[in-house]
């Protein structure tokens, strides 16, 4: 089994859906998650005692990534708290829009690239003095950004974004003997999916297109987010690892 213990972790976005199976993950692990979130306080703070329930340590952080200083102020948080070093950092936190191109608005076309690429690239540069040798950064991409869906333009362009992201992160921060590496999910079970997964018709297309005929789980994800995070992937840096049940092979 991984032992992350004495590990510290840092999951963004992590009240919901795939940030909190991999929180629930790591600290299952042995690992010190700091559980953030935005606007879901109560599923955040109930991720957080449930496992010191288990007699695991967790703390949740709230903060608004869409701002120009959100990830700015995260890191102050995390230091708030006394912590002086992190082991670990996922950058989970994502929005989802889908319209077509005649429909996108200047307002959901900078809220995405403010959520999913901005406030990726500013946790990474505040965190850096929090990083040493051995740490893990894991930025979440999606199968989105090496093949077009419709209404998904916008969403695939941050996608692509964190996919040149996590090369050029991995060979300027490689020397240092930090890793980074993406995970670009399918089509996963969760409240963000259910724009495609949300009906029956949906969940037959996503089928359709898979090699296993599944949808999805955060489960699925979180494992692989925990094999990234641990030592078992020590020589794996500056790539992103499609997790996607053969989506469009």
């Amino acid at each position: 089994m991984t032992d992350l213990t004495n590990k510290i972790a840092l999951v963004t976005g992590a009240s919901r859906g795939l940030g909190h199976a991999t929180a629930a993950r790591l600290a299952g692990a042995g690992a010190r998650v700091i559980v953030h979130y935005s606007a879901s306080k109560a599923p955040a703070d109930a991720l957080v005692a449930d496992i010191r329930a288990k007699g695991g340590q967790a703390d949740a952080i709230g903060g608004d990534l869409a701002a120009p200083d959100g990830a700015h102020k995260l890191i102050e948080a995390v230091r708030d708290l006394g912590i002086d070093k992190l082991d670990i950092v996922i950058a989970n936190a994502g929005v989802l829009g889908s319209a077509p191109i005649e429909q996108q608005t200047v307002e959901d076309f900078d809220r995405q690239f403010a959520i999913n690429v901005r406030a990726p690239f500013f946790l990474v540069q505040q965190a850096l003095p929090l990083l040493s040798a051995g740490a893990s950064i894991i930025l979440l991409s999606s199968v989105v950004a090496r093949a077009a869906f419709d209404g998904a333009s916008v969403y695939s362009a941050t996608k692509g974004a964190i996919e040149v992201l996590t090369r050029n992160f991995a060979k300027e921060l490689g020397p240092r003997g930090i890793r980074v590496n993406a995970i670009a999910p399918g089509a996963i079970r969760t409240d963000m999916a259910d724009v495609f997964l949300g009906t029956e018709e949906g969940r037959e297309f996503i089928k359709s297109i898979q090699s296993l005929k599944r949808i999805g789980q955060p489960d699925d994800i979180a494992d692989l987010a925990l094999f990234l995070a641990s030592d078992q992937s020590r020589w794996v840096d500056g790539r992103s690892i499609e997790a996607s049940g053969g989506a469009n092979l």
